[in-house]
């Protein structure tokens, strides 16, 4: 590996984060680069171990969960590297994804963010437009093997630091969901260029990066993704389009998660019916301009 490695600086944002989950994570970055993991809490738990078996590592603890655009933005502070590169704590890189990332170190193509793509097939999206066009229409660098896109997952996103003034890249109002998404339209409104790169290969496990392991936390956690995702869903628009605009794309959703929480209610189905009561709940808090305050309070948070 050549030293432009040195460039780069891994953060990994973890919450009571699986210790086998994030040590698999671990085991497939390349040891000659830094790596921070922010632990969204005041205590991990695990910090001996993971700190004695990867000497690379450095753990920081943000005394509360931030979410992931506040996490990630606490681990930027830390970060003196030009090149920052953000993972989830659930994903393990390809083996050859550091022998390809190294090129767009070397500062030979203009760029402020570029994605990974997935190494197994998945429903989730890599990349996108805004207009939703298909991907075969992106832009294509051969030199670099990229396409240009409009935005791209927040699995894993590698950042020039050097594009941004300062190192909250992320706005805090997200808790969960589109903050990534809004990253990559404030970059595109400032005609800077989102690339998605089909060399930097990655596993993702897909909500496995923090207590949603525990099968004795799913309420809780069916409870907090859904509300978050309706809350960002709504906020996310609204602040790049118009409340209106917003309004227009939610009522649907509105309507159709008071109808199933009804029909799940009838038909006693406790699980369905908690997600759309929790969907309803995070939409009509961001209809009615409320912060994203809803928590998961776990024990030592």
């Amino acid at each position: 590996m050549n030293n432009n490695l040195s460039e780069l600086t891994i953060v990994i944002v973890t919450y009571k984060t699986n210790v086998d989950i994030l040590k698999n994570c671990l085991n497939s970055i390349n040891t000659k680069i830094k790596t921070l993991i922010i632990e969204n809490s005041n205590y991990f738990e695990n910090k001996k171990e993971i700190e004695d078996q990867f000497s690379d590592v450095e753990i920081l603890c943000t005394g509360l969960n931030l979410g992931y655009g506040g996490g990630n933005n606490y681990g930027l502070k830390h970060v003196s590297t030009k090149y920052a590169l953000i993972l989830n704590p659930d994903i393990i890189c390809s083996d050859s994804f550091f022998l390809n990332i190294k090129k767009y170190l070397e500062g030979n193509i203009d760029f402020s963010l570029i994605g990974s793509i997935y190494e197994e097939h998945t429903n989730y999206k890599p990349a996108g437009f805004f207009n939703n066009k298909d991907l075969k229409n992106a832009k294509f660098i051969n030199e670099f093997n990229l396409y240009e896109v409009d935005w791209i997952a927040g699995h894993a996103i590698l950042i020039n630091l050097e594009k941004f003034k300062e190192k909250k890249l992320f706005d805090e109002n997200f808790f969960l969901f589109f903050e990534e998404t809004d990253l990559c339209m404030k970059v595109k409104k400032r005609n800077e260029k989102v690339y998605m790169c089909p060399d930097l290969k990655l596993d993702h496990l897909g909500w496995k990066g923090s207590f949603a392991t525990d099968n004795n936390l799913e309420e809780e956690s069916d409870r907090l993704r859904n509300w978050h995702y309706m809350w960002s869903f709504f906020y996310y628009h609204k602040k790049n389009y118009g409340y209106m605009y917003a309004f227009t794309k939610s009522f649907s959703r509105l309507l159709r998660s008071i109808v199933r929480i009804i029909f799940y209610l009838i038909t006693f189905n406790k699980k369905q019916r908690i997600i759309y009561t929790y969907r309803f709940l995070g939409l009509i808090n961001s209809i009615l301009l409320k912060k994203s305050y809803f928590r998961i309070n776990l024990k030592d948070q």
